[in-house]
């Protein structure tokens, strides 16, 4: 059976938990392989709404077993309150696995987090200041704690307690107040007892999994263009969100992986600094945080919009060997009197049609536009493709045109069943 990765195309917020969702039904593991508690997954089930920022959405089947990887940074008390919710709502978490070779995000942190992003002043990344990125560099500079660690509960304690002790000394010099050493041991002691029971060995479980057949869907959180190397750096995460993260977030080899579904929204979002050269800051853009409710799942900061860019689709295409799009939100777009595409970028009179390799280069361009009629018509839980107006179809055959392969979903709404999927 197949190895599928899901990887958002855009910066963020794609409805790719919807799509996880979906898929989810037809596999057995759904493991997450980068980021941490930073993404916002949300999954709506009849007239239940699920926010899920750790937990692999495949968490709502019976079926599936739920798996946090080896690539992703690990915030207990969120994990656990998260666990608490669905456990509360009905949904069992007990078939939850979490890498021994995960890394925990401890209060250090996100307190380090803060005061650099305070350091910036006006040139502020826009961090969610969960401790990502302080948690990252702790595992690059061979000075974090894994999860497998919390199996030997004295050494824990101890490497605990050294490291909370290092890390005043590191926000000392950073200006910022010092973390309660006895206190961060005590509940961290606490939640470490809690853990050991989802603690396993995932990458022999995924490669043990796929050996007997079974179908494994590999779950992104952020997207491409907050990627680490291939995002609109410094403006990105702390990860490697791309398809290729996948392997070295998950353990199974490039060789493995089948098929690479890109999620994109019908237009374009994100949250934070950087440039946007789609973006909208005139009432249309008003219309599309308003209709498409684009606020954040984890911050509730408000998103910038703007029309969708396959400028960018192209780029995700190549960066992450995608074989099909799903595009999400087609709905938001129904009472538009016309609809706008970029195809292209104009930079200093020349038009491309490649992604540029510099946040300077693409502050400079301006987007070159298709437009389209509205279909000023309702799609909301159309999931016939026929059935969509000639328009919405159309915008679907410039995203194949301009990409080169499939849109095999079309998302028209928020509710699990509300999705176009094509053969």
């Amino acid at each position: 059976m197949a190895v599928t990765v899901v990887v958002g195309t855009q910066w963020g917020d794609e409805g790719k938990a919807k799509v996880i969702d979906l898929l989810a039904a037809s596999h057995a593991i759904v493991a997450r392989y980068q980021g941490g508690h930073n993404a916002g997954h949300t999954v709506v089930i009849g007239d239940q709404k699920y926010a899920l920022q750790l937990t692999p959405s495949g968490v709502f089947y019976d079926t599936v077993t739920p798996v946090i990887g080896n690539g992703v940074v690990v915030d207990l008390p969120t994990l656990f309150a998260e666990i608490d919710s669905l456990e509360s709502r009905g949904i069992s978490t007990a078939r939850l696995k979490v890498s021994s070779l995960a890394h925990l995000i401890f209060p250090w942190h996100q307190a380090i987090d803060a005061a650099l992003e305070a350091g910036r002043g006006d040139a502020k990344i826009g961090t969610t200041l969960k401790g990502i990125g302080p948690a990252y560099v702790d595992k690059v500079r061979r000075s974090g704690i894994r999860v497998g660690e919390v199996m030997h509960l004295g050494a824990f304690e101890e490497k605990l307690r050294a490291r909370a002790i290092a890390a005043n000394s590191e926000l000392a010099d950073l200006g910022a107040p010092a973390v309660d050493v006895d206190a961060v041991v005590k509940n961290f002691v606490t939640l470490a007892q809690r853990l050991v029971p989802y603690v396993a060995d995932t990458v022999n479980l995924l490669h043990d999994a796929r050996e007997r057949g079974e179908a494994i869907l590999l779950e992104g959180a952020q997207a491409t263009f907050l990627d680490v190397d291939h995002g609109t750096y410094p403006y990105v995460t702390s990860s490697n969100p791309v398809a290729g993260g996948a392997a070295v977030g998950s353990g199974l080899g490039p060789r493995h992986i089948d098929r690479v579904v890109g999620i994109a929204k019908a237009y374009t979002t994100r949250v934070g600094m950087g440039p946007f050269p789609s973006e909208l800051t005139n009432e249309l853009g008003d219309a599309l945080v308003e209709i498409g409710r684009e606020f954040g799942t984890v911050t509730g900061r408000r998103r910038r919009t703007g029309w969708l860019d396959t400028v960018m689709l192209r780029h995700a295409t190549r960066v992450n060997s995608l074989t099909d799009i799903a595009l999400t939100k087609l709905d938001v777009l129904d009472t538009f009197d016309e609809v706008k595409v970029c195809v292209a970028y104009r930079i200093n009179g020349e038009v491309v049609r490649q992604y540029p390799d510099t946040v300077e280069r693409l502050a400079e361009v301006e987007p070159v536009w298709e437009t389209l009629p509205g279909w000023k018509s309702s799609t909301e839980g159309i999931t016939s493709f026929d059935a969509l107006p000639e328009s919405a179809r159309a915008l679907v055959a410039i995203v194949e045109r301009e990409t080169g392969i499939p849109v095999s979903m079309v998302g028209t709404g928020p509710s699990r069943d509300a999705m176009v999927v094509r053969a």
